[in-house]
C-alpha cells in the first residue's frame, strides 16, 4: 500500500522495575537523612528495592526511590506482603488517598528502547490500552479496515521495503474495541501472502506472475524471521517464557516476552506463519481464553444492528470488515467476521491454518469451516451448514434476526460488474417506482456464467423484498462492504451451499 513507512514488554501486574534498578543500582543504599523512611519492597518477580511510599490513588501507587526518583505503578505488582502494607498506609495516612499521581511518563529510555526495536513509534507512554485506537492507527499510519459501536481494526499490508523489527511484515493490524486499542498482529513470512500472485478487491480472481519461491524458501525465511525477532525481544527483555496460547484447532505455543502491561508474543507454526502479537499481560495470563459474552448481550447487539430502510431495505449493520489482501484467503476473513460479529475473537491467519489453506490461499469452505464449526460449538455458539437454492425467503429469516448468512458462489467478472453497477445504480436514483420497474425487467434477461475458477464466499447482509435484491458484503475492504444483486442473477452463479454462526 502506498505512504506506508516505518518512523525514523513486564506488565501492569508484573512492574518494569528491572528498568529503574539498570539505572539505579549503584544509589540503592539509603540516602543520607532518609534511611528511617526507606523500606525493602518487593515485586512478585522477586526483585527488591527500596523506596517510600508517597501517593496512592485508585489502582497505582508512588514511591520515591533511594536515589530520589519517583515511580508510579499498579499496586497489584508488589509481593501480598507489600499490598497489605500499602492499604494499611492509605487508611492510615491522611494524604494517602488524596495526594495526586504525576502523569504517567510519556518519553523514556525503556520506551524508546521497546520502539526502537519495532521501528514503530508504538508507545508514547507506559500503557498502550489506555490509548486511543484512532490516534494510535495515524501515528502508525494504519489505514481503518472497520469501525463499529463495539470494535475497530486498523489493517495494512506494507511495501516490500517497510520493516518491524529490522524484518519484513506482510500484514499489520492493530484491534481496539470501542475506543482505546485492544491488541496489535503482526504476520511475517506466511503461505497466503507469500505465494500471493493474485490481485487485490475485484482483480482477486485475475493471477499475476506465479511467484517462483518454494516451500523450502518459504520455511527458511520463517526461521530467518523468528530468529531476528527473538533475538531483538530477549535483548531487550530478557530470555522468553514458552507457553500455549489458544484453544481447540487454534492451540499454538508461544515464546512471551513481558514488559509495563504488554505480553510480546511469539509464534511459529512450520509452513503457516510467523506472528509477532501485542497483548494485555492479563489476557496471555489466560492463554488467549476470553470471557463468553452472555447471548443476551450478543441478541441485544443483533436486534440493535438490523436497520430497515424507507425504501423496504433490510439490512445488518456493523459487521466487522476484515481486507483478506491480495491473497485467496475468502473463506477465513469471511470466517472472522462472522465470528466477531457474534463475539468470538478470530484471526483469519489462525483459521487458515485449521482449513488446510493452500499456498498462496485457496481452500475448501466445507473443509474449513466444518473444522471451525467444532471451536464455535464448543465456545457455545451454533454453526450450521446448509445446501439447498438460493431463496429470498430463507435468507430473510436470518436478516431479521440480526444473523448474516456465509454463502459460496463463483464470483465473476460478469457478476461483479453487474453488481457494482446495480449497487449505483440503485444509490443515485431519484425515482424508487421506476427503478424497481426497471431491475425487475434488466435481471430476468441477464445472464450469467459460471466459472469454476471463481469460487468465493461472501455474507449476505440483507434482503429487499419489492425489489426482490440481496445485499452481500466481500472480505475485500470497506468499498466492498455493501453491494446489492436480483435473486435471480444470484441464482445464476449460486454454489447452493451457506453457512451461519449465530447463538
Amino acid at each position: 500500500m502506498k505512504n506506508f513507512f516505518p518512523p525514523c514488554s513486564f506488565s501492569k501486574y508484573q512492574l518494569p522495575f528491572l528498568a529503574f534498578l539498570s539505572a539505579c543500582l549503584i544509589t540503592l543504599l539509603p540516602v543520607h537523612g532518609q534511611q528511617a523512611t526507606l523500606r525493602t519492597f518487593t515485586n512478585i518477580q522477586g526483585v527488591k528495592f527500596q523506596g517510600r511510599l508517597i501517593a496512592i490513588s485508585a489502582d497505582k501507587a508512588t514511591l520515591q526511590l533511594a536515589n530520589g526518583r519517583n515511580y508510579t505503578t499498579s499496586i497489584a505488582s508488589f509481593s501480598p506482603a507489600d499490598q497489605a502494607y500499602i492499604k494499611t498506609w492509605s487508611s492510615s495516612s491522611p494524604s494517602g488517598s488524596a495526594t495526586s499521581l504525576p502523569a504517567p511518563v510519556k518519553s523514556g529510555v525503556k520506551i524508546d528502547k521497546i520502539n526502537t526495536l519495532l521501528g514503530l513509534p508504538l508507545f508514547i507512554d507506559g500503557d498502550l490500552w489506555n490509548n486511543p485506537t484512532e490516534q494510535t492507527a495515524k501515528r502508525l499510519r494504519w489505514p481503518r479496515e472497520s469501525n463499529t459501536p463495539f470494535s475497530s481494526s486498523y489493517r495494512g499490508y506494507p511495501e516490500k521495503n517497510y520493516r518491524i523489527a529490522q524484518t519484513r511484515p506482510y500484514s499489520v493490524v492493530l484491534y481496539g474495541d470501542s475506543s482505546k486499542v485492544s491488541s496489535l498482529s503482526v504476520v511475517f513470512a506466511n503461505k497466503g501472502d507469500f505465494f500471493s500472485a493474485a490481485g487485490s478487491g475485484e482483480n482477486h480472481f485475475i493471477k499475476g506472475k506465479a511467484v517462483p519461491d518454494s516451500a523450502a524458501g518459504l520455511r527458511k525465511l520463517m526461521d530467518y524471521d523468528t530468529k531476528i525477532i527473538s533475538e531483538a525481544l530477549t535483548k531487550a527483555l530478557g530470555p522468553a517464557k514458552r507457553q500455549q496460547f489458544g484453544d481447540g484447532s487454534t492451540r499454538q505455543i508461544v515464546y512471551r516476552w513481558n514488559w509495563s502491561g504488554h505480553a510480546f508474543l511469539l509464534s511459529k507454526v512450520d509452513g503457516e506463519y510467523v506472528n509477532l502479537s501485542i497483548q494485555p499481560v492479563a489476557f496471555a495470563d489466560k492463554r488467549g481464553r476470553m470471557k463468553r459474552i452472555p447471548d443476551s448481550v450478543i441478541s441485544k447487539r443483533l436486534q440493535d444492528n438490523i436497520e430497515k430502510r424507507d425504501n423496504g431495505d433490510v439490512v445488518i449493520n456493523n459487521i466487522p470488515m476484515v481486507n483478506q489482501g491480495p491473497k485467496g484467503y475468502c473463506v477465513p476473513a469471511t470466517a472472522e467476521r462472522c465470528m466477531r460479529y457474534l463475539g468470538i475473537p478470530a484471526d483469519m491467519y489462525l483459521l487458515a491454518m485449521v482449513g488446510k489453506t493452500e499456498a498462496g490461499g485457496g481452500t475448501s469452505a466445507t473443509v474449513l469451516l466444518e473444522a471451525v464449526g467444532r471451536d464455535i460449538r464448543r465456545k457455545g455458539r451454533t454453526f450450521n451448514i446448509w445446501d439447498s437454492k438460493l431463496k429470498l425467503r430463507e435468507i430473510a429469516q436470518y436478516i431479521d434476526q440480526g444473523i448474516p448468512v456465509m454463502w459460496g458462489l463463483f464470483s465473476t467478472k460478469e457478476f461483479n460488474k453487474t453488481a457494482d453497477s446495480r449497487t449505483m445504480e440503485r444509490k443515485n436514483s431519484a425515482n424508487w417506482n421506476q427503478y424497481k420497474a426497471k431491475i425487475k425487467r434488466v435481471s430476468n434477461a441477464n445472464k450469467l456464467t459460471v466459472d469454476p475458477n471463481t469460487s468465493h464466499v461472501v455474507i449476505i447482509t440483507g434482503y429487499n423484498k419489492s425489489t426482490g435484491e440481496i445485499a452481500f458484503s466481500d472480505s475485500w475492504g470497506e468499498r466492498y462492504k455493501e453491494r446489492w444483486i436480483t435473486i435471480s442473477e444470484a441464482q445464476q452463479v449460486s454454489q447452493d451451499r451457506f453457512y451461519v454462526v449465530e447463538l
